[in-house]
């Protein structure tokens, strides 16, 4: 029989397991309808209340299918995936990442057997394409926080003119939520729904610094805090803050094009000795296969795979200058 014919049906057969055992596995979201509804129509317990529902965590920002599972659970501990989730500004949850990745890999291991590709190395592919969707997550996390760090000081001089024509800084939060697109658009028009929910400026901008790790931000809800309990003039401060911002990117952007011949020259060390590998494994398989299947060899590889990683994290230093 066809050996693709056999690795597409293994490929389809084991994708509708997984998938069948996702939906079985599915907790019912019966318990957080009740939460919510407690949370909306005042009944529910302290903890549940007035902070729970303005929290990051609370049932009212969450859907009512979030329910941890106990790999999630066990994780949690490393990692806070719904801040995560939260800060990508996706709908993914951590049972669909987990399955995606799990098709994936399932997926890339199945393929690899019509390909003829190498038994040891199989693992590696697999590996490889289930940490693709938590790279993609990782990936989208970044660009999010740098479109807001970008916007700004856009945000600042626009909360400032408001504040120098006679709005309110809850005002200004909305007026930034109205005409800037998101991401600053979504998180500031939050702070302002949290406000309208009964939530103080403090807990708001405590909750805003949470969400988005941006250190110009908590300059910025540190100055809006002081000035609320100390007094002075905002505007001016926010004007202060955004010029400084700015400034700052300039100075980033003259380190990016003076480090542009490092990162690229890093790029081409870091990429040769996997494209010579595999240019090598191509043309001439029995040269590469002692190291898979040799003593020797497996040392060999290992202590070069080492080496790469040190090489990277080296490089990584030199060219990282904090501004």
């Amino acid at each position: 029989m066809d050996p693709m014919f056999l690795a597409i049906t293994a490929f389809v057969g084991v994708s509708a397991m997984v998938g069948g055992a996702a939906l079985l596995l599915r907790p019912s979201p019966a318990n957080k309808v009740e939460d919510r509804l407690d949370v909306l129509t005042g009944t529910g317990s302290p903890s549940s209340g007035r902070d729970g529902a303005m929290g990051g965590s609370s049932v009212l920002a969450q859907p009512l299918d979030l329910m941890p599972g106990l790999l999630e659970s066990l994780l949690s501990r490393f990692t806070n995936f719904n801040r995560l989730f939260e800060q990508a500004d996706t709908t993914l949850t951590f049972a669909r990442l987990a399955a995606v990745s799990a098709f994936m890999a399932i997926g890339a291991a199945v393929v690899s057997f019509p390909l003829q590709i190498n038994l040891a190395l199989i693992p590696v592919v697999a590996l490889l394409m289930g940490m693709t969707p938590m790279a993609w997550l990782l990936w989208r996390r970044s660009r999010r926080l740098k479109a807001f760090g970008a916007q700004l000081p856009d945000a600042l001089e626009m909360l400032a003119r408001a504040l120098r024509a006679g709005q309110s800084l809850a005002a200004g939060f909305q007026m930034v939520a109205g005409e800037m697109s998101p991401p600053i658009g979504k998180e500031f028009g939050r702070v302002f729904e949290e406000q309208n929910l009964g939530n103080s400026m403090e807990e708001s901008l405590n909750s805003l610094t949470e969400r988005v790790p941006n250190l110009d931000l908590s300059f910025f809800a540190t100055a809006v805090i002081l000035q609320r309990q100390t007094g002075g003039d905002l505007a001016e401060i926010l004007d202060k803050i955004g010029k400084l911002i700015r400034e700052r990117f300039q100075i980033w952007g003259q380190v990016q094009a003076l480090t542009g011949e490092g990162r690229l020259s890093g790029i081409v060390l870091l990429a040769l000795p996997p494209a010579l590998f595999l240019a090598v494994y191509q043309l001439n398989p029995e040269y590469i296969t002692p190291l898979f299947t040799t003593p020797l060899g497996k040392k060999m590889l290992a202590f070069a795979i080492f080496l790469q990683v040190l090489g990277a994290i080296v490089i990584k230093k030199i060219i990282t200058i904090k501004v």
